[in-house]
């Protein structure tokens, strides 16, 4: 679809109502805090949150929390809002002729014209460079996974032009705060750590997936791949498959990490965690309609919540 005016005051179409880049941050920051999703929060809770259950999941796997660990979960916070806006202004970057021909993405800043090529490069640099004094105050082995993150996120923007499944890209990029916490709380990657990555991207290729179901009918015009769009009316079927692997993964995950120094009723109370995240994910698949973007935007961003469910039953398990 063609056409690239602006929303009204510059707007982007998908970000929240009432939004406070939109309401309250000075006018010549938006366009850049719109490069950076800042409007858009559910992204930066998505890469936070495998942070967190990477952490959680490495002190229950040696029971030795430490103080430490409090700055690694604040850190990871600031890291994930900071990273994320990278991320993103690259993928506008990268993106801006494919979203200028998309109805949901042409009043982003660039395409808009709210921002140049060359001040969205400037401005996704200035967000590295914070991110790397905060990856700076971890261990090397952290910070070695901190830079080797930067692989799938250079990659990911491409995707879609060379695989029908952009998404496991981006599930390899918005996991990989899992491997870095487990890092940063032990000094290395464990097998645990690896299969709750993997369940990370399990949950990444359902959520994304009916993300992209937005999209769909712009990105065949144009030519741009997804899962969306390759599963197509079976995606309710593979959503399912995505869940399942999910919480199974999960659960592997918790049993490895947890049967070493954990009590009995630690795990088991761990264990509830991708119970009840699958029963989430499940609700979500009863209310799916591919063909009502505006609750397939619902359901996306209700991810949120899914990726919280676990982490509260992993948080329990650690006094438990």
């Amino acid at each position: 679809m063609q056409g690239n005016a602006p929303t009204p005051d510059g707007q982007v179409a998908d970000a929240v109502s009432g939004n406070w880049v939109d309401t309250h941050a000075p006018a010549f920051a938006r366009p850049y805090l719109r490069l950076s999703r800042a409007d858009r929060p559910i992204g930066t809770w998505l890469l936070l949150i495998p942070c967190w259950w990477g952490l959680a999941l490495a002190i229950l796997s040696d029971g030795n929390p430490r103080l430490e660990d409090l700055w690694i979960a604040v850190a990871c916070a600031i890291g994930a809002f900071l990273m994320r806006g990278a991320g993103c202004t690259w993928n506008d970057i990268t993106d801006r002729e494919f979203d200028a021909q998309v109805e949901r993405t042409r009043s982003r800043p660039i395409p808009s014209g709210q921002v140049s090529v060359r001040q969205a490069a400037f401005w996704m640099v200035l967000q590295c460079l914070l991110a790397l004094m905060i990856l700076l105050t971890f261990n090397r082995a952290a910070i070695a996974m901190g830079v080797l993150s930067l692989l799938p996120v250079t990659i990911y923007p491409f995707a879609k032009r060379f695989t029908w499944w952009p998404q496991v890209f981006l599930g390899l990029a918005f996991n990989w705060g899992i491997l870095l916490t487990w890092a940063a709380h032990t000094g290395t990657v464990s097998v645990p750590a690896i299969t709750l990555y993997l369940a990370g991207i399990a949950w990444t290729l359902f959520y994304d997936t009916i993300y992209a179901h937005q999209d769909a009918e712009d990105d065949e015009l144009i030519g741009i791949k997804s899962t969306a769009r390759l599963l197509g009316e079976n995606t309710a079927k593979w959503l399912k498959y995505f869940l399942v692997a999910t919480v199974a993964l999960m659960g592997l995950a918790i049993i490895d990490a947890a049967t070493a120094q954990a009590s009995t009723l630690a795990l088991f109370v761990a264990l509830f965690g991708p119970w009840a995240m699958g029963w989430h994910m499940a609700w979500q698949l009863r209310g799916l309609d591919t063909d009502d973007n505006a609750k397939l935007l619902q359901l996306f961003r209700a991810n949120r919540d899914t990726g919280l469910i676990p982490l509260i039953f992993l948080g329990v398990a650690l006094l438990v």
